[in-house]
């Protein structure tokens, strides 16, 4: 076990849900300077000792992506400059994770370069939640603890679970998240066969399972522009469910994903706070946001304490 010294710092990216965090840990949030220049260069400093502190960095990289990816780097410079014991980067949302391989020429694996950068920056170790894709724990060289938002999203649909419930993937790549809600929801599991024609641009081309009649519930890891899931909730209805609801840990909501969802035939659409929402997202009576925090401060506890986390996947 670490010093008794634990901290908590945050950029600009959702310090609700640090302070949330910081609530079940029972500290306070780190004091620390975020600010920009007038020509949007970051300016930041650690406004307290973390000499020998075990220091977590919240931080998801969402909207502006870069600007917070940059806050995030340079607060981890900065703490390990500041001599912190150790330093964990804490990601609810990991941007660039859809860019996790080369598909096509002359492109790059934007993920691995991020990982690279945060790695390069100082940090000892990532806490993150519900990755895109698994394997990009292997980009990293140092300990990488994953954490997924099913059983807090389990635990919301397991007292409300309608009748005739069908778990469905929005895509192949799906399949083993879906499958495991199925399991623990004791529901069967469908599969929505796609072919995407360009960048967030989704054509529905079958449905795979048993829908009709069925109370659906798909379930993805993120929602960008909502295209893909108001589609495929449109097929499900057209093969004959009967309601079609969706859960998803990262509520991206870019362009239009807010009107499409609300326009849509989507009975609940529910989220996480692993990004922050806009305020239009906040208004939408389809939109539910369930916390993650207390998940995340069980995990920070339990690295601090180098005690297994092994507990917050049942």
């Amino acid at each position: 076990m670490r010093g008794e010294a634990i901290k908590v710092f945050t950029g600009n990216a959702n310090p609700v849900l640090a302070a949330d965090i910081c609530s079940h840990l029972g500290v306070s949030v780190g004091e620390a300077s975020v600010k920009a220049f007038s020509d949007g260069e970051i300016y930041l400093q650690i406004l307290e000792n973390v000499r020998g502190a075990d220091v977590f960095v919240m931080q998801p990289t969402s909207t502006p992506v870069d600007h917070h990816l940059m806050e995030l780097l340079f607060m981890i410079d900065a703490l390990k400059r500041a001599s912190a014991d150790r330093i964990t980067a804490v990601l609810p949302y990991y941007g660039y994770a859809r860019q996790d391989r080369k598909d096509k020429p002359r492109v790059p694996i934007s993920a691995k370069v991020v990982a690279s950068m945060i790695e390069l920056a100082g940090a000892d170790r990532i806490l993150s939640l519900d990755l895109h894709a698994a394997q990009i724990q292997g980009f990293f060289d140092i300990p990488v603890d994953h954490l997924f938002a099913a059983p807090v999203m389990i635990d919301y649909f397991q007292p409300r679970r309608p009748a005739h419930l069908t778990v469905v993937s929005p895509d192949a790549g799906g399949v083993e998240r879906a499958r495991a809600f199925a399991k623990r929801l004791k529901a069967p599991l469908a599969i929505i066969d796609k072919r995407r024609e360009e960048v967030n641009v989704a054509e529905v081309m079958h449905i795979i399972g048993r829908v009709k009649d069925r109370n659906c519930l798909i379930v993805d890891d993120l929602i960008d522009t909502a295209g893909t899931l108001v589609k495929g909730a449109q097929a499900l209805l057209d093969k004959g469910a009967t309601s079609v609801s969706a859960c998803a840990t990262h509520p991206v909501l870019s362009g239009p994903a807010v009107e499409r969802i609300a326009d849509s035939p989507l009975r609940e659409v529910v989220v996480s706070d692993s990004i922050p929402l806009s305020e239009e997202a906040r208004r939408c009576p389809k939109i539910r946001v369930l916390s993650v925090a207390p998940l995340l401060a069980t995990a920070i506890q339990s690295i601090h304490e180098e005690s297994s986390i092994s507990v917050l996947f049942v």
